[in-house]
């Protein structure tokens, strides 16, 4: 079969033969139709993941939308190595397939669930959000800050606060208050905290996370205890590490938690996808993205970071 071929760590993909996956027992072959290039799978593909395989030689990809053998429409997740989403055909786990609403097409369905599976955990699993709350995102331009945004309005955010850098993009997102991460953000910050925040979800961490910590948490120590705030912690691009004072913690409600592989079961992410892709129809969730044939994979791999690729493996 044709495939994306991850041969060296740090390298995109190839366009190249990879052999095809045969089904075990409890397995079965799905005929992808669409892949999605997230972070994830770069880092995965980089050897950068906490979760990354120990040598090269695979096809990347945790996730997609295909047919199985019946030709049921199917998004699967973590398919089986070294069988990426990647490829024309991939292997999952059958604990590891959910259905496809009929009203959604492959390409959109995987962008769906590729760019709105991590706040909809966050928001359902971690930081259990309840209605009127107040939301903000940082990396809101991006695919999954935009989706993240439009989720915490489908679970009843009574304010969405969107935080990026792009002020072009920030005026596209569906939010109540846009901060534009320049010299002039900490003052905006500070005072969206000082009207409260309830939950934060940061697709970036790095210096924005520093600001917005400090923001959010800096000179508080009120006697009668401040608001709670959950932090949610989802993705590094803006930088892996950040100093941290611990009066921050000591003298605020703040409460730092992630959301990923390993903060929440594998149970927990596909059950979520299911509701998330069901619950997609009726809410119109709409998240920026852009098919691409199977043999385009390493252009798409060095393209826009704020559009979420999607890989079509039945094309080139």
């Amino acid at each position: 079969m044709k495939a994306a071929v991850v041969h060296a760590f740090g390298e995109p993909p190839q366009f190249a033969d990879f052999r095809e996956p045969e089904a075990g027992d409890g397995e079965t072959v799905v005929t992808v139709t669409a892949a999605p290039l997230s972070p994830i799978v770069k880092a995965l593909a980089a050897g950068r993941h906490y979760t990354s395989a120990k040598e090269a030689g695979f096809v990347p990809g945790v996730d997609g939308v295909g047919t199985d053998p019946q030709g049921r429409r199917v998004y699967f997740l973590f398919p089986k190595a070294p069988f990426g989403s990647m490829g024309q055909k991939s292997l999952a786990a059958n604990t590891m397939l959910v259905p496809v609403p009929d009203q959604l097409s492959d390409d959109h369905a995987a962008a769906i669930a590729t760019a709105g599976l991590a706040s909809w955990i966050a928001l359902s699993r971690r930081a259990k959000i309840r209605p009127g709350e107040t939301v903000l995102v940082t990396g809101a331009t991006g695919s999954a800050g935009s989706m993240a945004l439009q989720i915490a309005r489908h679970f009843g955010a009574g304010k969405v606060i969107a935080v990026g850098r792009d002020r072009v993009r920030l005026e596209a997102g569906d939010a109540d208050v846009r901060i534009a991460l320049d010299d002039d953000a900490d003052q905006a910050l500070r005072a969206q905290f000082d009207q409260g925040v309830d939950i934060v979800l940061d697709f970036v961490w790095g210096e924005p996370a520093s600001r917005i910590l400090r923001a959010a948490a800096g000179n508080r120590g009120s006697r009668m205890g401040e608001p709670r705030l959950r932090y949610v912690q989802l993705g590094t691009v803006a930088g892996e590490e950040i100093p941290l004072r611990g009066d921050l913690l000591r003298g605020s409600g703040l409460e730092l938690m992630g959301s990923g592989i390993g903060s929440v079961s594998i149970q927990d992410l596909l059950a979520g996808a299911g509701e998330l892709l069901a619950a997609a129809p009726g809410a119109g969730f709409t998240p920026p993205y852009a098919s691409i044939p199977l043999d385009k994979v390493a252009e798409a791999w060095s393209g826009d970071p704020d559009v979420r690729y999607i890989i079509q493996p039945n094309r080139f």
